[in-house]
């Protein structure tokens, strides 16, 4: 992946390097759900159906590098739009930088366990349908719970709006 510098997420994003972005990603796989817009008031609705590329058991896309290829309208998510992404959860590392908050007490990189995600009830993985079998959209709609508090290995996982 390359060299990550120490405590390179407390850094401003314009600062990261191309390898410290992409580790800044916790691996949700929220991003990687489809949403349904509201055409009279904009809103947007979070659904459980996932693009066909996300592994539905473990939220990682099966075939990140040549995503494009296979999904023409995948979002790469890049300093220049991340203002312009208003359904990132509130959970999201790139988010929460971008605004100049800290990463959660769950993020890997600050516990070390990408499993800590799960634990945290934030990633999709185990939660939600691959789009090849959801059918209509408009039968999956959701509201994602904010992060549950729980303690592993001396720290505590915090509220989202912390």
């Amino acid at each position: 992946m390359g060299t990550l510098r120490p405590t390179f997420w407390e850094l401003p994003l314009a600062e990261l390097t191309r390898p410290e972005w992409e580790a800044l990603c916790d691996g949700c796989g929220r991003c990687c759900l489809h949403k349904i817009e509201d055409a009279d008031t904009g809103e947007i609705a979070d659904t459980n159906v996932a693009c066909k590329l996300l592994d539905c058991s473990t939220a990682q896309c099966s075939d990140y590098r040549n995503r494009k290829a296979f999904v023409p309208d995948c979002l790469r998510l890049t300093l220049a739009i991340i203002d312009d992404v208003p359904w990132l959860p509130t959970t999201c590392a790139y988010r929460l930088r971008a605004e100049g908050r800290p990463l959660h007490h769950w993020h890997y990189l600050i516990t070390g366990d990408r499993e800590d995600v799960v634990r945290a009830g934030v990633s999709v993985a185990g939660r939600v349908i691959s789009e090849t079998d959801a059918g209509p959209l408009e039968h999956h709609i959701v509201e994602w719970s904010p992060p549950r508090r729980a303690a592993k290995a001396g720290f505590r996982i915090e509220d989202a709006a912390e």
